[in-house]
């Protein structure tokens, strides 16, 4: 959806209510479902995580798939109407033990809400650094509302260019960790096809993942924090952090091991989460290989 027929929606859904966003939203999502070629991969995906049911149900999954994700602007709309939604947390001890100290790497996934995840990290702490790296397209319609919105919640927020290495040269992240700060990155998404990857297994296939979270904890000597958020009902999310990843410092020809191994138990980490959670995942671009 363009910019401005979704800055249009948000400004009728303010004087009619959130249910003209949710309809329309789940009637877009509904086009998509039956008209785009993505859902194709949707149904991949779902016949690897369901091998034992038919092309009818992964076909069903993908239409839940579709229609949850439209939650995610619902959420944004309740957000801005009645506030940051509350929460409830699990591990958030975690944290607590790494900002203002040693700082650390927050591994987002499309699996949750990660953009609902970074606004509830700056609620439960106000004096938060975090710095978020996202990738930039060429005409951003809604994701342009989404960093602002982000930018809003004093999230500060680094563009990546598709031709660019920036997570591995930001001076910025750093600069942040130093300061006992989180630097977030995107664990499960390539930005685009020549980008440095690593090779797992997920779902009883390859999958890749970037490699620049793994290279920048082991450079920065940093932990690595999965970071998940769900949905519990309208302006609720739970949101949960894992046991930190750690990279050991190791000779250089055993880095690219130390890395596969921990890319690796993120991905299984990911995997455990996904089978939860399954029609949260929201990523529509090819992932099994």
């Amino acid at each position: 959806m363009r910019g401005f027929w979704y800055r249009l929606l948000v400004r009728c859904s303010s004087c009619c209510g959130p249910w003209l966003l949710k309809l329309v939203s789940r009637l877009i999502a509904l086009g998509y479902f039956l008209f785009s070629r993505q859902v194709a991969e949707s149904c991949r995906f779902y016949a690897a995580l369901y091998p034992e049911q038919g092309a009818l149900y992964h076909r069903w999954c993908s239409f839940r798939q579709y229609q949850r994700f439209t939650s995610i602007h619902l959420d944004r709309f309740l957000a801005r109407e009645r506030g940051t939604p509350s929460c409830t947390s699990r591990g958030w001890e975690r944290l607590e033990a790494l900002i203002g100290g040693q700082g650390g790497i927050l591994l987002m996934s499309h699996l949750g809400n990660w953009e609902m995840a970074a606004a509830l990290l700056k609620q439960q702490r106000g004096d938060l650094q975090l710095l978020l790296y996202m990738g930039v397209k060429e005409q951003e319609g809604v994701e342009r509302c989404q960093k602002e919105e982000l930018r809003r919640a004093g999230v500060t927020i680094i563009g990546v260019e598709q031709g660019s290495d920036a997570p591995m040269s930001g001076v910025e992240a750093i600069r942040c960790l130093q300061a006992g700060g989180l630097v977030s990155m995107a664990g499960d998404q390539l930005w685009r096809e020549e980008q440095r990857r690593v090779e797992v297994s997920f779902l009883g296939h390859r999958a890749f993942l970037p490699q620049a979270p793994f290279v920048f904890a082991l450079v920065a000597g940093a932990p690595l924090l999965p970071f998940f958020a769900f949905r519990q009902g309208d302006n609720h999310y739970h949101f949960s952090l894992a046991e930190p990843i750690t990279i050991e410092r190791v000779a250089r020809g055993e880095r690219d091991q130390a890395i596969s191994r921990a890319a690796q138990e993120y991905a299984d980490l990911l995997a455990a989460t996904l089978r939860r959670h399954p029609f949260e995942w929201y990523h529509f671009e090819r992932f099994l290989h």
